[in-house]
């Protein structure tokens, strides 16, 4: 088999550990040929490849990022106002290539979806996002790492909120799904919790600030940057013309500080922690998590299982349709236990 092989869409640790394990359980399994491509499905567009060997996916295992790069902009179907996914398409066959392995979100998996239903391109999907918002999957890898990282900012941040006797707001990535927020509020002791789910109040909010503030001096909030008042809108801090998804978020925790402080005595800080959520090494459980399932795309595409997504389901390792995917989000529902964990002891939820 001759199988190219790329990363779409935002970067994310266990990147580089999904390639190794693709790679080498081809190389191993059947003697395939790996062409990866560079920067996503640019790569097809401006027809930049190049082949990866044992060699040259050895040692990457724990490096963060992608080393073909990657790109969130850049798709065949609306690629500088014109639908050039044809010209993909015959590059595909040009190379002769068997089939494409595309790992990345939901973005990247609508592109996969469209170019295996319209150009007949065998795909293979790898679920890639630090948002875990995947729909078919319960775990995506990346997402441990970012919780890791936001849990860790938290606890720095409500020692120095507890120091000036502050109210700390931290705000988290996830576009318009909380698990970050949710998972990493709870795992850094946050006091406040704000979800793209729920709508929050800021008089509640205030009354809680006001609450701690006589009992422990500070208050720790953990907001997601998809998270809006009742009856108001997301923050939106710039839109991208190209990008799948064209919306950008950020500004939020910014926005609550400023409605916040009117109505406390103690003075509120904000922090957006942005893209360091996405950077550095991969933990141990999502460098385990990506090679499993780079072994099992690798798997699917020995027995020519093609048009699936590689997913973990009742912590077991499946797939689903891409088709079932494409232009889906899986955001925290509302009987989610750690909901009501989080109720029960005591956090706010806004």
């Amino acid at each position: 088999m001759r199988i190219g092989l790329l990363t779409g869409g935002g970067d994310c640790p266990g990147l580089n550990a999904v390639l190794r394990a693709v790679t080498k359980s081809l190389i191993r399994q059947c003697g395939a040929e790996v062409i990866g491509i560079e920067d996503g499905f640019l790569g097809l567009i401006e027809r930049r490849v190049r082949p990866l060997g044992w060699d040259d996916v050895s040692g990457i295992l724990a490096i963060g990022g992608t080393i073909l790069g990657t790109s969130n902009t850049a798709s065949p179907f609306a690629w500088r106002g014109a639908d050039v996914s044809a010209d993909v398409v015959a590059y595909q066959r040009e190379l002769g290539l068997d089939a494409l392995v595309a790992i990345g979100g939901d973005g990247t998996m609508t592109i996969a979806a469209r170019l295996g239903a319209v150009g007949g391109v065998p795909m293979v999907g790898v679920p890639k996002t630090i948002d875990n918002d995947i729909a078919g999957c319960e775990r995506s890898f990346g997402f441990d790492t970012a919780v890791a990282t936001v849990t860790d900012a938290l606890e720095r941040v409500q020692t120095t909120g507890q120091s000036h006797g502050r109210v700390m707001i931290v705000e988290t990535m996830g576009r318009y799904a909380g698990w970050i927020a949710l998972e990493a509020g709870i795992a850094g002791a946050a006091d406040v919790i704000l979800l793209p789910e729920i709508d929050y109040d800021v008089a509640r909010i205030a009354e809680v600030c006001r609450a701690r503030s006589a009992r422990r001096r500070a208050t720790l909030v953990c907001i997601a940057e998809g998270a809006k008042p009742a009856g108001g809108a997301m923050t939106v801090e710039r839109t991208v013309a190209g990008s799948p998804d064209p919306i950008r978020l950020g500004g939020v925790a910014h926005r609550l500080r400023a409605q916040l402080q009117p109505l406390l005595a103690s003075e509120v800080r904000a922090t957006v922690l942005g893209h360091v959520q996405r950077g550095g090494s991969p933990t141990p459980f999502d460098r385990v998590l990506a090679t499993q399932y780079g072994n099992e795309a690798a798997r699917l595409l020995r027995r020519g299982e093609f048009g699936r997504m590689v997913t973990l389901q009742g912590g077991r390792l499946s797939s689903v349709a891409l088709a079932s995917v494409a232009g889906q989000n899986r955001c925290v529902p509302a009987d989610h236990a750690l909901l009501a964990c989080a109720r029960e002891i005591g956090v706010c939820l806004g």
